[in-house]
């Protein structure tokens, strides 16, 4: 039983890995993955925020140097300050409506339909934005305004919906802005660590108690999988999008999605 788990627990770990930072939704695939192999032999919640966490740490590792710099160059480097200020601005438009609309979110939106709907509908923004061929005036973070910064964060208010993705919204927030692509990927990658680790570290406080001490090398699996899965995509993003931009990714929703759609049907 645990073998099965274990090996389910690797097949999670890489969906998110692989989801998690591309413009798809890892909320969606997690959720028909997890039904069709019957991932149910821990708490669901628990897992997924380790995995999330395992993802996080891919990206603080491919970006230490950069991050340390930007922490030691702060005190003296108005670059190094403008970093953190873009960071901190375009996080607190998600952070207040999350908070403010918890209930909401969790009691009505968490519906496979809403997912699939929004998975869709996303898809279909991808490519509606890539086809406007917009200006890129941003090339860094460190170029950024404060009022740049806050338009994104706003935009990142649509990933608390299920099914928007977190990253899809904060990189057609940031491409509408004028960011230009490789840039809008990694300021969605920043923008990730804080929200991720509050956001985890909220839910780990609530459900540590049902973490069984059993299961613990299962989650271990799951975490390693999804952190070294991340390695990878996040590397292969940057290079991607910066020559064929992300209209595959729009596409890939919309079929998705529709997939999707026709497989909760399916199932009434």
């Amino acid at each position: 039983m645990i073998e099965h788990s274990f090996l389910q627990a690797l097949i999670l770990g890489v969906v998110e890995g692989v989801s998690e930072f591309l413009p798809i939704s890892s909320t969606g695939h997690l959720i028909v993955v997890g039904d069709l192999i019957g991932f149910s032999s821990m708490p669901g919640k628990v897992f997924e925020v380790v995995i999330q966490l395992g993802a996080i740490l891919a990206i603080c590792v491919l970006y230490r140097d950069r991050l340390f710099r930007v922490v030691l160059d702060a005190p003296r480097d108005p670059a190094a300050r403008t970093f953190i200020g873009a960071i901190l601005v375009a996080i607190l438009p998600a952070g207040l409506i999350g908070i403010l609309f918890h209930d909401f979110i969790v009691e009505v939106l968490f519906s496979p339909y809403v997912v699939c709907t929004t998975l869709i509908l996303g898809g279909i923004a991808i490519i509606v934005i890539e086809r406007l061929h917009l200006e890129a005036r941003f090339t860094s973070i460190e170029s950024f305004t404060m009022r740049t910064a806050l338009k994104i964060g706003f935009f990142q208010c649509l990933a608390l919906v299920p099914g928007v993705s977190r990253s899809g919204a904060t990189i057609l927030g940031a491409l509408l802005v004028g960011v230009e692509r490789k840039t809008a990927a990694e300021f969605s990658f920043f923008l990730a660590i804080p929200v991720m680790l509050g956001a985890s570290a909220v839910n780990l406080a609530e459900t540590w108690e049902l973490i069984d001490a059993a299961h613990a090398y299962v989650i271990g699996a799951g975490f390693v999988a999804a952190f070294l899965s991340a390695l990878v995509v996040v590397q292969w993003l940057l290079n991607f999008v910066s020559t064929h931009g992300y209209t595959i990714f729009g596409w890939y929703r919309i079929i998705f999605g529709g997939l999707l759609l026709v497989y909760f049907m399916a199932r009434g």
